[in-house]
C-alpha cells in the first residue's frame, strides 16, 4: 500500500499475507488461513477461508483494537457500493442472520472496492 493511498484512506490490498498470518496467528484456528487482505489506514479486512475477520484499531494510539469475526455461513446477503460523482465514499454492507441492521464500512474513493466484493462473494458463495 503506497503511503499518499494510506494517509487519505484508500483501501489497499495487502501482498505479503505470510506476514498478515504470523501476525493474526493468535486469531486463526487450526486449518484455517487467510485468503486476501485489504488495508485502510490502520484498519484492515481479513478473507479467510472460514470467515471475514474486520480489524478496527481505535484511539489515538491504535493499541485497544476490535476483533469483529463474521463466519461467511452467518452473512445472509451483502451489498458494495462505488463512489460517485458527487458521493466520493464507496460503502460495503453486510447482513448478518442474527441482525436486521447491516454492518456498514464506508470506503474513500480510489479504494479496491471490487476486489473487496469479490473476496467477499468469494467467501460467502463458496459456503
Amino acid at each position: 500500500m503506497g503511503l499518499l493511498s494510506g494517509i487519505i484512506g484508500n483501501a489497499s490490498e495487502v501482498k505479503d499475507l505470510d506476514s498478515v498470518e504470523r501476525n493474526l496467528e493468535h486469531l486463526l484456528v487450526d486449518g484455517e488461513s487467510i485468503k486476501s487482505a485489504f488495508k485502510l489506514v490502520r484498519d484492515m479486512y481479513i478473507f479467510t477461508n472460514h470467515r471475514l475477520i474486520l480489524i478496527d484499531k481505535q484511539g489515538v494510539t491504535g493499541r485497544k483494537t476490535e476483533y469483529h469475526s463474521i463466519p461467511y455461513r452467518s452473512i445472509t446477503h451483502f451489498a458494495v457500493e462505488t463512489a460517485g460523482h458527487f458521493d466520493l465514499d464507496s460503502e460495503m454492507k453486510i447482513w448478518i442472520s442474527s441482525s436486521s441492521e447491516p454492518i456498514i464500512k464506508e470506503l474513500k474513493r480510489g479504494s479496491e472496492i471490487s476486489c473487496i466484493q469479490k473476496a467477499l462473494a468469494s467467501g460467502v458463495l463458496s459456503k
